[in-house]
């Protein structure tokens, strides 16, 4: 039988970490609530932003949960897409602007010798 690394959500599990801990649980949710109300930005910007994060952070239940509410909230399969590119550009980007912390360590390295 196949494994799963990532078990898949279920009403006992949610229940299990409401029940572990239901004042945090409880504060969490609100703050969650209150941080993808429309505000500054709309609420669909802020799915956007949630689905490329979740793929930095490469969470699969985040990605799948917050591409689900972006669609809800009216974003395209387009717009969903170019800010998973975005995730894309920046996880390449902090290795190539790190490059730089490996560039000095060869530097101090050769000066060593």
């Amino acid at each position: 039988m196949e494994q799963h690394m990532y078990p898949s959500v279920s009403k006992d599990l949610a229940q299990k970490r409401r029940e572990l801990a239901p004042e945090i649980y409880g504060a969490f949710r609100a703050f969650s609530q209150r941080v993808f109300a429309d505000g500054a930005l709309p609420s669909k910007t802020k799915e956007l932003i949630a689905v490329a994060v979740a793929h930095v952070t490469q969470c699969p239940y985040c990605i799948r949960g917050h591409t689900d509410l972006a669609l809800k909230k009216g974003a395209t399969e387009q717009e969903i897409m170019e800010a998973i590119w975005v995730a894309a550009e920046m996880r390449a980007g902090a290795a190539f602007a790190h490059s730089t912390i490996a560039l000095d360590a060869l530097e101090k390295a050769r000066a060593r010798k």
